[in-house]
């Protein structure tokens, strides 16, 4: 399970590292085509970012990971 977050998270962040070299990169003349590729890495990125998130609730739910918070005291 650990494994499959990490990789997630690599996975976000390669995403986000794409993005940011793409708008960093300049452009040849006005129609330039870092535009379309730094909107697909970023929307990558939030695709990576959203399933990541319906994982860890549905593994919640199959009860593969449990909290492991503080306890709580009254």
């Amino acid at each position: 399970m650990k494994i499959i977050l990490v990789l997630a998270f690599i996975g976000i962040l390669m995403a986000l590292a794409a993005a940011g070299l793409f708008m960093l990169k300049n452009g040849s003349g006005t129609h330039s085509k870092r535009g379309p590729n730094m909107a697909r890495a970023l929307a990558i990125r939030v695709g990576v970012s959203v399933a990541l998130f319906l994982f860890i609730l549905l593994s919640y739910w199959m009860g593969w990971i449990q909290p492991t918070g503080l306890p709580l005291r009254s």
